[in-house]
Protein backbone atom coordinates (compact mmCIF):
# COMPACT_ATOMS: atom_id res chain seq x y z
CA UNK A 1 0.00 0.00 0.00
CA UNK A 2 1.33 3.62 -0.54
CA UNK A 3 1.88 5.69 1.96
CA UNK A 4 -1.02 7.18 3.35
CA UNK A 5 -0.41 11.03 2.67
CA UNK A 6 0.01 9.55 -1.38
CA UNK A 7 -2.95 7.61 -0.83
CA UNK A 8 -5.80 10.32 0.36
CA UNK A 9 -4.40 12.79 -2.12
CA UNK A 10 -4.68 10.36 -5.25
CA UNK A 11 -8.23 9.24 -3.51
CA UNK A 12 -9.30 13.14 -3.52
CA UNK A 13 -8.61 13.01 -6.82
CA UNK A 14 -10.39 10.40 -8.03
CA UNK A 15 -13.42 11.15 -5.44
CA UNK A 16 -12.80 14.43 -7.74
CA UNK A 17 -13.66 12.84 -10.95
CA UNK A 18 -16.56 10.34 -9.79
CA UNK A 19 -19.12 13.40 -9.34
CA UNK A 20 -22.79 12.60 -10.70
CA UNK A 21 -22.08 13.73 -14.54
CA UNK A 22 -22.91 12.44 -17.83
CA UNK A 23 -21.94 8.60 -17.82
CA UNK A 24 -19.56 8.56 -21.27
CA UNK A 25 -21.00 5.24 -22.41
CA UNK A 26 -23.39 5.69 -24.89
CA UNK A 27 -27.01 4.39 -23.48
CA UNK A 28 -28.99 2.81 -26.51
CA UNK A 29 -32.84 2.44 -26.65
CA UNK A 30 -34.17 -0.59 -23.93
CA UNK A 31 -36.30 -1.85 -26.94
CA UNK A 32 -36.19 -5.62 -25.61
CA UNK A 33 -34.26 -8.17 -27.95
CA UNK A 34 -36.56 -11.29 -28.74
CA UNK A 35 -34.35 -14.22 -28.97
CA UNK A 36 -34.98 -17.72 -30.78
CA UNK A 37 -37.79 -19.40 -28.96
CA UNK A 38 -38.21 -15.81 -26.80
CA UNK A 39 -35.57 -16.64 -24.29
CA UNK A 40 -33.56 -14.01 -22.96
CA UNK A 41 -30.23 -13.66 -25.43
CA UNK A 42 -27.48 -13.91 -22.73
CA UNK A 43 -24.02 -12.80 -23.18
CA UNK A 44 -21.87 -14.43 -19.98
CA UNK A 45 -18.12 -12.31 -18.57
CA UNK A 46 -16.16 -15.03 -17.01
CA UNK A 47 -16.54 -18.81 -17.97
CA UNK A 48 -14.24 -20.56 -16.49
CA UNK A 49 -14.58 -21.84 -12.44
CA UNK A 50 -17.36 -20.32 -10.65
CA UNK A 51 -18.59 -18.01 -13.85
CA UNK A 52 -18.96 -21.56 -15.64
CA UNK A 53 -21.15 -22.59 -12.52
CA UNK A 54 -23.21 -19.29 -13.32
CA UNK A 55 -23.01 -20.14 -17.00
CA UNK A 56 -24.23 -23.65 -16.42
CA UNK A 57 -26.77 -22.73 -13.91
CA UNK A 58 -28.77 -19.45 -16.10
CA UNK A 59 -28.35 -22.20 -19.12
CA UNK A 60 -30.35 -25.35 -16.87
CA UNK A 61 -33.15 -22.89 -16.20
CA UNK A 62 -33.92 -23.46 -20.07
CA UNK A 63 -34.82 -19.43 -19.78
CA UNK A 64 -31.88 -18.20 -21.54
CA UNK A 65 -29.65 -18.46 -25.35
CA UNK A 66 -26.24 -18.36 -24.59
CA UNK A 67 -25.31 -15.84 -27.34
CA UNK A 68 -21.44 -15.14 -26.71
CA UNK A 69 -19.10 -16.31 -24.47
CA UNK A 70 -15.89 -13.85 -22.98
CA UNK A 71 -13.15 -14.64 -20.67
CA UNK A 72 -9.62 -13.08 -19.50
CA UNK A 73 -8.03 -16.33 -19.91
CA UNK A 74 -10.33 -17.81 -23.33
CA UNK A 75 -9.21 -21.19 -24.00
CA UNK A 76 -7.30 -22.02 -20.72
CA UNK A 77 -8.09 -25.46 -18.86
CA UNK A 78 -10.58 -24.17 -17.27
CA UNK A 79 -12.81 -22.07 -19.49
CA UNK A 80 -12.36 -24.37 -22.11
CA UNK A 81 -15.40 -26.61 -20.81
CA UNK A 82 -17.80 -23.64 -21.42
CA UNK A 83 -15.91 -22.91 -24.78
CA UNK A 84 -16.58 -26.92 -26.19
CA UNK A 85 -20.22 -26.58 -24.47
CA UNK A 86 -21.80 -23.41 -26.34
CA UNK A 87 -19.90 -24.15 -29.68
CA UNK A 88 -22.28 -21.78 -31.44
CA UNK A 89 -21.59 -18.52 -29.08
CA UNK A 90 -19.57 -16.08 -30.16
CA UNK A 91 -15.77 -15.53 -28.23
CA UNK A 92 -14.46 -12.79 -26.79
CA UNK A 93 -11.65 -12.14 -24.34
CA UNK A 94 -12.54 -8.34 -23.59
CA UNK A 95 -16.32 -7.74 -22.46
CA UNK A 96 -15.45 -4.05 -24.40
CA UNK A 97 -14.92 -5.19 -27.81
CA UNK A 98 -18.12 -7.90 -27.01
CA UNK A 99 -20.21 -5.27 -26.53
CA UNK A 100 -19.60 -3.21 -29.09
CA UNK A 101 -19.72 -5.83 -31.63
CA UNK A 102 -22.84 -7.25 -30.37
CA UNK A 103 -24.34 -5.02 -28.36
CA UNK A 104 -27.55 -5.63 -30.64
CA UNK A 105 -27.92 -9.40 -30.14
CA UNK A 106 -27.13 -9.25 -26.09
CA UNK A 107 -29.91 -8.57 -23.74
CA UNK A 108 -28.54 -9.63 -20.82
CA UNK A 109 -25.43 -10.43 -19.26
CA UNK A 110 -23.82 -12.32 -16.35
CA UNK A 111 -21.00 -11.24 -14.50
CA UNK A 112 -19.02 -14.04 -12.51
CA UNK A 113 -15.04 -12.49 -12.91
CA UNK A 114 -12.77 -11.47 -9.76
CA UNK A 115 -14.81 -8.87 -7.27
CA UNK A 116 -12.45 -6.44 -8.26
CA UNK A 117 -13.58 -6.63 -11.72
CA UNK A 118 -16.95 -6.65 -11.25
CA UNK A 119 -17.99 -2.69 -11.32
CA UNK A 120 -16.42 -1.49 -14.95
CA UNK A 121 -18.16 -4.29 -16.88
CA UNK A 122 -21.45 -4.12 -14.99
CA UNK A 123 -21.34 -0.04 -15.27
CA UNK A 124 -20.68 -0.78 -18.94
CA UNK A 125 -23.56 -3.75 -19.22
CA UNK A 126 -26.17 -1.02 -17.84
CA UNK A 127 -25.11 2.37 -19.60
CA UNK A 128 -25.83 0.00 -22.58
CA UNK A 129 -29.50 -1.21 -21.37
CA UNK A 130 -28.02 -4.64 -20.67
CA UNK A 131 -29.90 -6.42 -17.39
CA UNK A 132 -27.17 -7.47 -15.08
CA UNK A 133 -26.55 -10.97 -12.93
CA UNK A 134 -23.15 -9.91 -10.99
CA UNK A 135 -21.98 -12.65 -8.48
CA UNK A 136 -21.35 -11.37 -5.07
CA UNK A 137 -20.43 -9.22 -3.48
CA UNK A 138 -21.79 -6.51 -6.27
CA UNK A 139 -18.05 -4.64 -6.18
CA UNK A 140 -14.76 -4.24 -3.95
CA UNK A 141 -15.26 -0.27 -2.69
CA UNK A 142 -17.93 1.42 -0.97
CA UNK A 143 -18.15 3.72 -4.04
CA UNK A 144 -17.89 1.91 -6.44
CA UNK A 145 -21.12 -0.07 -5.21
CA UNK A 146 -22.63 3.42 -4.56
CA UNK A 147 -22.19 4.40 -8.19
CA UNK A 148 -23.78 0.84 -9.52
CA UNK A 149 -26.44 1.74 -7.50
CA UNK A 150 -27.07 5.10 -8.87
CA UNK A 151 -27.05 3.24 -12.68
CA UNK A 152 -29.74 0.91 -11.66
CA UNK A 153 -32.00 3.99 -10.73
CA UNK A 154 -30.52 5.66 -13.52
CA UNK A 155 -31.16 2.95 -16.19
CA UNK A 156 -34.42 1.68 -14.39
CA UNK A 157 -35.58 -0.80 -17.15
CA UNK A 158 -32.73 -2.79 -16.44
CA UNK A 159 -33.14 -5.78 -14.47
CA UNK A 160 -30.64 -6.16 -11.98
CA UNK A 161 -29.68 -9.47 -9.46
CA UNK A 162 -26.70 -10.05 -7.27
CA UNK A 163 -25.80 -13.88 -7.32
CA UNK A 164 -26.66 -14.49 -3.35
CA UNK A 165 -28.59 -17.12 -4.28
CA UNK A 166 -29.94 -18.12 -0.61
CA UNK A 167 -32.11 -14.95 -1.65
CA UNK A 168 -34.30 -17.14 -3.62
CA UNK A 169 -34.46 -20.28 -1.65
CA UNK A 170 -36.03 -21.43 1.51
CA UNK A 171 -34.33 -19.32 4.08
CA UNK A 172 -35.76 -16.37 2.49
CA UNK A 173 -39.38 -17.05 2.36
CA UNK A 174 -38.91 -18.52 6.12
CA UNK A 175 -37.36 -15.02 7.48
CA UNK A 176 -39.79 -13.17 5.61
CA UNK A 177 -42.76 -15.16 7.04
CA UNK A 178 -41.38 -15.49 10.27
CA UNK A 179 -40.77 -11.86 10.60
CA UNK A 180 -43.95 -11.00 9.12
CA UNK A 181 -46.23 -13.04 11.48
CA UNK A 182 -43.86 -11.35 14.54
CA UNK A 183 -41.82 -14.69 15.18
CA UNK A 184 -38.59 -12.84 14.28
CA UNK A 185 -39.24 -9.64 16.41
CA UNK A 186 -36.78 -7.40 18.73
CA UNK A 187 -33.70 -8.85 17.06
CA UNK A 188 -31.05 -7.39 19.46
CA UNK A 189 -27.50 -9.35 18.36
CA UNK A 190 -26.35 -11.67 15.52
CA UNK A 191 -23.67 -13.56 15.67
CA UNK A 192 -22.44 -15.05 11.98
CA UNK A 193 -19.67 -17.31 11.48
CA UNK A 194 -17.36 -18.43 8.82
CA UNK A 195 -14.65 -21.02 10.10
CA UNK A 196 -13.36 -22.91 7.59
CA UNK A 197 -9.79 -22.58 6.20
CA UNK A 198 -8.96 -20.40 3.15
CA UNK A 199 -6.82 -19.72 0.25
CA UNK A 200 -4.06 -17.70 2.32
CA UNK A 201 -4.24 -19.58 5.95
CA UNK A 202 -0.70 -20.75 5.99
CA UNK A 203 0.67 -17.68 4.05
CA UNK A 204 3.89 -15.77 5.67
CA UNK A 205 1.81 -12.69 7.62
CA UNK A 206 5.53 -11.30 7.86
CA UNK A 207 5.31 -10.20 4.12
CA UNK A 208 6.89 -6.65 3.25
CA UNK A 209 6.02 -6.64 -0.47
CA UNK A 210 3.89 -7.85 -3.05
CA UNK A 211 4.63 -11.62 -4.92
CA UNK A 212 7.61 -11.61 -7.41
CA UNK A 213 6.78 -11.29 -11.32
CA UNK A 214 6.50 -14.66 -12.96
CA UNK A 215 5.66 -15.44 -16.70
CA UNK A 216 2.10 -14.88 -18.03
CA UNK A 217 0.23 -18.01 -19.08
CA UNK A 218 0.00 -17.95 -22.96
CA UNK A 219 -3.96 -17.65 -22.61
CA UNK A 220 -3.81 -14.81 -20.42
CA UNK A 221 -4.52 -10.76 -21.37
CA UNK A 222 -2.71 -10.15 -17.80
CA UNK A 223 -3.07 -6.46 -18.67
CA UNK A 224 -7.10 -6.36 -19.36
CA UNK A 225 -7.32 -9.26 -15.92
CA UNK A 226 -6.21 -6.26 -13.97
CA UNK A 227 -9.29 -4.11 -15.83
CA UNK A 228 -9.49 -0.54 -13.44
CA UNK A 229 -6.79 -2.05 -10.56
CA UNK A 230 -3.85 -0.54 -10.15
CA UNK A 231 -0.67 -2.33 -11.69
CA UNK A 232 0.63 -5.62 -10.36
CA UNK A 233 3.30 -7.94 -11.75
CA UNK A 234 1.37 -11.66 -12.89
CA UNK A 235 1.94 -14.17 -9.82
CA UNK A 236 -0.25 -17.63 -9.77
CA UNK A 237 -0.98 -16.37 -6.59
CA UNK A 238 -3.59 -13.65 -7.91
CA UNK A 239 -5.03 -15.91 -10.57
CA UNK A 240 -7.48 -18.91 -10.34
CA UNK A 241 -9.42 -17.94 -7.59
CA UNK A 242 -6.16 -16.76 -5.77
CA UNK A 243 -7.12 -13.17 -5.98
CA UNK A 244 -9.89 -13.80 -3.22
CA UNK A 245 -6.60 -13.46 -0.56
CA UNK A 246 -5.94 -9.80 -1.53
CA UNK A 247 -6.78 -6.92 -0.57
CA UNK A 248 -6.18 -4.97 -4.01
CA UNK A 249 -8.21 -7.35 -5.64
CA UNK A 250 -10.87 -9.46 -3.14
CA UNK A 251 -12.95 -9.28 -0.04
CA UNK A 252 -11.53 -12.28 1.67
CA UNK A 253 -13.86 -14.52 3.55
CA UNK A 254 -16.85 -11.86 4.88
CA UNK A 255 -17.41 -10.63 1.37
CA UNK A 256 -17.22 -14.13 -0.03
CA UNK A 257 -19.64 -15.59 2.68
CA UNK A 258 -21.23 -12.74 4.66
CA UNK A 259 -24.03 -12.29 1.73
CA UNK A 260 -24.84 -15.71 2.10
CA UNK A 261 -24.98 -15.60 5.93
CA UNK A 262 -26.26 -12.42 6.42
CA UNK A 263 -28.62 -11.74 3.55
CA UNK A 264 -32.12 -11.96 4.89
CA UNK A 265 -31.12 -10.56 8.23
CA UNK A 266 -30.11 -7.25 6.48
CA UNK A 267 -32.99 -7.28 4.23
CA UNK A 268 -35.63 -8.21 6.40
CA UNK A 269 -34.86 -6.56 9.85
CA UNK A 270 -33.74 -3.15 7.49
CA UNK A 271 -30.49 -2.48 8.77
CA UNK A 272 -29.04 -0.40 6.54
CA UNK A 273 -25.67 1.10 6.73
CA UNK A 274 -23.70 0.52 10.50
CA UNK A 275 -22.40 3.51 12.54
CA UNK A 276 -19.62 1.41 13.67
CA UNK A 277 -17.33 -1.25 12.66
CA UNK A 278 -14.44 -2.47 15.17
CA UNK A 279 -11.81 -4.52 14.36
CA UNK A 280 -12.18 -7.30 17.44
CA UNK A 281 -9.32 -9.87 16.30
CA UNK A 282 -7.33 -9.79 13.56
CA UNK A 283 -4.62 -12.36 14.38
CA UNK A 284 -1.65 -12.54 11.47
CA UNK A 285 -2.40 -9.11 10.44
CA UNK A 286 -0.81 -7.50 7.17
CA UNK A 287 -1.21 -4.83 4.64
CA UNK A 288 -1.21 -7.27 1.71
CA UNK A 289 -3.29 -10.03 2.35
CA UNK A 290 -6.11 -11.50 5.06
CA UNK A 291 -5.82 -12.42 8.08
CA UNK A 292 -5.77 -16.19 9.72
CA UNK A 293 -8.55 -15.33 12.00
CA UNK A 294 -10.74 -12.02 12.15
CA UNK A 295 -13.80 -10.82 14.27
CA UNK A 296 -15.66 -7.55 13.47
CA UNK A 297 -18.54 -6.28 15.45
CA UNK A 298 -20.82 -4.17 13.42
CA UNK A 299 -23.62 -2.06 15.15
CA UNK A 300 -26.57 -0.39 13.70
CA UNK A 301 -28.88 1.81 15.55
CA UNK A 302 -32.60 1.74 16.25
CA UNK A 303 -35.07 1.35 12.93
CA UNK A 304 -38.64 2.61 13.21
CA UNK A 305 -39.78 0.36 16.17
CA UNK A 306 -36.89 -2.15 16.12
CA UNK A 307 -34.21 -2.02 18.55
CA UNK A 308 -30.35 -1.52 17.69
CA UNK A 309 -28.51 -4.36 16.81
CA UNK A 310 -25.14 -5.58 16.94
CA UNK A 311 -23.22 -8.07 14.76
CA UNK A 312 -20.37 -10.26 15.15
CA UNK A 313 -18.48 -11.99 12.28
CA UNK A 314 -15.88 -14.13 13.22
CA UNK A 315 -13.81 -15.84 10.86
CA UNK A 316 -10.48 -18.41 10.94
CA UNK A 317 -10.07 -22.17 12.05
CA UNK A 318 -9.56 -20.85 15.37
CA UNK A 319 -12.04 -18.42 16.04
CA UNK A 320 -15.25 -20.18 17.12
CA UNK A 321 -18.01 -17.92 18.77
CA UNK A 322 -19.46 -19.17 21.90
CA UNK A 323 -22.77 -20.69 21.16
CA UNK A 324 -25.70 -20.42 23.64
CA UNK A 325 -26.92 -23.40 25.76
CA UNK A 326 -29.03 -25.37 23.73
CA UNK A 327 -27.99 -24.87 20.33
CA UNK A 328 -27.21 -28.75 19.54
CA UNK A 329 -25.32 -30.07 16.43
CA UNK A 330 -24.13 -27.87 13.32
CA UNK A 331 -25.22 -30.68 10.56
CA UNK A 332 -23.93 -29.87 7.04
CA UNK A 333 -26.38 -28.83 5.00
CA UNK A 334 -25.64 -30.57 1.46
CA UNK A 335 -26.88 -27.93 -1.27
CA UNK A 336 -23.80 -25.73 0.72
CA UNK A 337 -20.58 -25.48 -1.70
CA UNK A 338 -16.99 -25.96 0.18
CA UNK A 339 -15.66 -23.58 1.97
CA UNK A 340 -12.23 -23.96 0.42
CA UNK A 341 -10.10 -24.78 -2.36
CA UNK A 342 -13.30 -27.62 -3.65
CA UNK A 343 -13.29 -29.81 -0.37
CA UNK A 344 -15.36 -29.96 2.54
CA UNK A 345 -13.70 -29.64 5.42
CA UNK A 346 -14.57 -30.63 9.14
CA UNK A 347 -14.37 -27.22 11.42
CA UNK A 348 -16.62 -27.19 15.12
CA UNK A 349 -18.89 -25.09 13.64
CA UNK A 350 -20.43 -25.03 10.11
CA UNK A 351 -21.21 -21.56 8.50
CA UNK A 352 -24.21 -19.85 9.22
CA UNK A 353 -25.68 -17.75 12.11
CA UNK A 354 -27.33 -17.09 15.61
CA UNK A 355 -29.98 -14.76 15.70
CA UNK A 356 -30.85 -13.43 19.64
CA UNK A 357 -34.12 -11.44 20.07
CA UNK A 358 -35.32 -10.31 23.49
CA UNK A 359 -37.74 -13.70 23.48
CA UNK A 360 -36.52 -16.36 20.86
CA UNK A 361 -32.74 -17.31 19.79
CA UNK A 362 -32.85 -18.70 16.23
CA UNK A 363 -29.53 -21.00 14.83
CA UNK A 364 -29.32 -21.18 11.45
CA UNK A 365 -26.81 -21.80 8.00
CA UNK A 366 -26.01 -20.33 5.14
CA UNK A 367 -27.42 -20.09 1.16
CA UNK A 368 -30.77 -21.01 1.67
CA UNK A 369 -30.85 -23.36 5.11
CA UNK A 370 -33.55 -22.34 7.35
CA UNK A 371 -33.67 -21.28 10.58
CA UNK A 372 -34.74 -23.02 13.46
CA UNK A 373 -35.36 -22.12 17.16
CA UNK A 374 -32.99 -23.16 19.89
CA UNK A 375 -33.39 -24.60 22.33
CA UNK A 376 -35.21 -28.02 21.52
CA UNK A 377 -37.89 -27.66 24.43
CA UNK A 378 -38.66 -23.93 23.06
CA UNK A 379 -39.42 -24.70 19.01
CA UNK A 380 -41.42 -27.16 20.48
CA UNK A 381 -43.45 -24.96 22.47
CA UNK A 382 -43.53 -22.67 19.35
CA UNK A 383 -44.72 -25.06 16.49
CA UNK A 384 -48.14 -24.47 16.72
CA UNK A 385 -47.68 -20.59 15.94
CA UNK A 386 -45.39 -20.86 13.07
CA UNK A 387 -46.95 -19.85 9.82
CA UNK A 388 -46.60 -22.01 6.73
CA UNK A 389 -43.72 -20.78 4.21
CA UNK A 390 -44.83 -20.24 0.61
CA UNK A 391 -42.56 -21.93 -1.69
CA UNK A 392 -40.60 -20.32 -3.85
CA UNK A 393 -41.41 -19.81 -7.87
CA UNK A 394 -37.71 -20.07 -9.19
CA UNK A 395 -34.24 -20.37 -7.97
CA UNK A 396 -32.56 -16.97 -8.19
CA UNK A 397 -30.86 -17.68 -12.06
CA UNK A 398 -35.08 -18.18 -13.62
CA UNK A 399 -35.91 -15.28 -11.31
CA UNK A 400 -33.01 -13.07 -13.04
CA UNK A 401 -33.99 -14.67 -16.24
CA UNK A 402 -37.75 -14.41 -15.81
CA UNK A 403 -37.29 -10.46 -14.84
CA UNK A 404 -36.06 -9.72 -17.80
CA UNK A 405 -38.86 -10.59 -19.65
CA UNK A 406 -40.92 -9.07 -16.95
CA UNK A 407 -42.75 -11.84 -15.55
CA UNK A 408 -41.38 -11.20 -12.07
CA UNK A 409 -39.26 -8.95 -9.89
CA UNK A 410 -35.41 -9.77 -8.69
CA UNK A 411 -35.13 -11.05 -5.20
CA UNK A 412 -32.00 -9.48 -4.75
CA UNK A 413 -31.24 -5.98 -7.17
CA UNK A 414 -28.77 -3.72 -6.59
CA UNK A 415 -30.98 -1.24 -3.99
CA UNK A 416 -31.46 -4.44 -1.41
CA UNK A 417 -27.76 -6.19 -2.25
CA UNK A 418 -26.09 -2.51 -2.29
CA UNK A 419 -26.29 -1.72 1.24
CA UNK A 420 -25.43 -5.11 2.04
CA UNK A 421 -22.43 -5.27 0.44
CA UNK A 422 -21.12 -1.83 1.68
CA UNK A 423 -21.43 -3.42 4.97
CA UNK A 424 -19.00 -6.08 4.00
CA UNK A 425 -16.73 -3.19 2.55
CA UNK A 426 -16.63 -1.25 5.58
CA UNK A 427 -15.68 -4.30 7.53
CA UNK A 428 -13.22 -4.79 4.78
CA UNK A 429 -11.19 -1.56 5.72
CA UNK A 430 -11.77 -2.05 9.56
CA UNK A 431 -9.85 -5.44 9.23
CA UNK A 432 -7.45 -3.84 6.41
CA UNK A 433 -6.41 -0.91 9.12
CA UNK A 434 -7.37 -3.12 11.99
CA UNK A 435 -9.00 -0.27 13.92
CA UNK A 436 -12.89 0.71 14.44
CA UNK A 437 -14.76 2.80 12.20
CA UNK A 438 -16.99 5.55 13.06
CA UNK A 439 -19.97 5.59 9.81
CA UNK A 440 -21.67 8.58 9.58
CA UNK A 441 -25.05 6.91 7.81
CA UNK A 442 -26.18 10.51 6.46
CA UNK A 443 -22.99 11.65 4.59
CA UNK A 444 -21.92 8.01 4.34
CA UNK A 445 -18.06 9.46 5.37
CA UNK A 446 -16.10 8.06 7.62
CA UNK A 447 -15.75 10.92 10.69
CA UNK A 448 -12.78 9.39 12.69
CA UNK A 449 -9.68 8.28 10.11
CA UNK A 450 -8.97 10.30 7.57
CA UNK A 451 -7.23 7.63 5.77
CA UNK A 452 -10.42 5.49 5.83
CA UNK A 453 -12.33 8.19 4.56
CA UNK A 454 -10.04 7.88 1.58
CA UNK A 455 -10.40 4.52 1.09
CA UNK A 456 -14.40 4.62 0.80
CA UNK A 457 -13.35 6.09 -2.63
CA UNK A 458 -9.95 4.19 -3.04
CA UNK A 459 -7.12 4.82 -5.13
CA UNK A 460 -7.70 6.04 -8.78
CA UNK A 461 -8.54 3.80 -11.69
CA UNK A 462 -5.82 2.99 -14.31
CA UNK A 463 -5.45 5.23 -17.40
CA UNK A 464 -8.18 4.10 -19.86
CA UNK A 465 -10.96 2.90 -17.25
CA UNK A 466 -11.68 6.09 -15.53
CA UNK A 467 -14.68 6.86 -17.67
CA UNK A 468 -16.91 3.73 -16.36
CA UNK A 469 -16.69 6.26 -12.80
CA UNK A 470 -18.96 9.28 -14.55
CA UNK A 471 -22.35 8.93 -14.61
Amino acid sequence: MSSRRKFIQSAALASAGMAVGSFSATAKSYSRIIGANKKVNLACIGIGNRGGEILNALHGTGLANIVALCDIDMGAPHTQKSIDKFPGAKRFQDFREMLDKMGNEIEAVSVGVPDFSHFPITMMAMGLGKHVYVEKPMARTFYEIELMMAAAKKYNKVVTQMGNQGHSEANYFQFKAWKDAGIIKDVTAITAHMNASRRWHGWDTSIKKFPAAEAVPATLDWNNWLAAAQYHDYNHDYHLGQWRCWYDFGMGALGDWGAHILDTAHEFLELGLPYEITALKAEGHNEFFYPMSTTLLFRFPQRKKMPAVDITWYDGINNIPPVPEGYGVSELDPDIPPAGNGKIQPVKLNPGKIIYSKELTFKGGTHGSTLSIIPEDKAKAMSSKLPEVPKSSSNHFANFLLACSGSEKTRSPFEIAGPLSQVFSLGVMAQRLNTQILFNRETKRITNNRFADAMLTGTPPRKGWEQYYKL
